[in-house]
């Protein structure tokens, strides 16, 4: 399992930025690491999960935007029109790779699942 964000509003990698990943059950959700978005805008240190580690079930990954927007002197109102962006997805296959991209600006995101 993996991460990638890109900044849309400056067309780069969103390094620096916070991510929290959580296993979730229902409405409960487990912190398993936070960390913060390597030079590439990757998660550091490798996969979050390798497919050794990895089991069939749900998660979280957090981002936090308003964060790092503000970091990159982005002017922002207040409220900010995001805050966080929360993904949750699902792992059925843990022979496969999930990679999970955010592309994300201070007022829109999308996601898919990537290879």
């Amino acid at each position: 399992m993996s991460t990638h964000v890109l900044d849309t509003m400056h067309g780069c990698p969103a390094a620096g930025m916070a991510v929290a990943l959580y296993t979730t059950d229902g409405e409960q959700a487990t912190l398993v690491k936070q960390f913060t978005l390597n030079a590439d805008g990757r998660n550091p240190d490798g996969p979050l999960y390798d497919n050794a580690s990895l089991k069939a079930g749900t998660y979280r990954l957090v981002f936090d935007v308003q964060g790092y927007f503000a970091q990159r002197g982005v002017p922002l109102p207040e409220p900010q029109f995001l805050n966080r962006v929360s993904i949750d997805f699902g792992v059925a296959h843990t022979d496969q790779h999930y990679h999970v991209p955010l592309l994300v600006s201070p007022w829109s995101y999308s996601t898919y699942r990537g290879s």
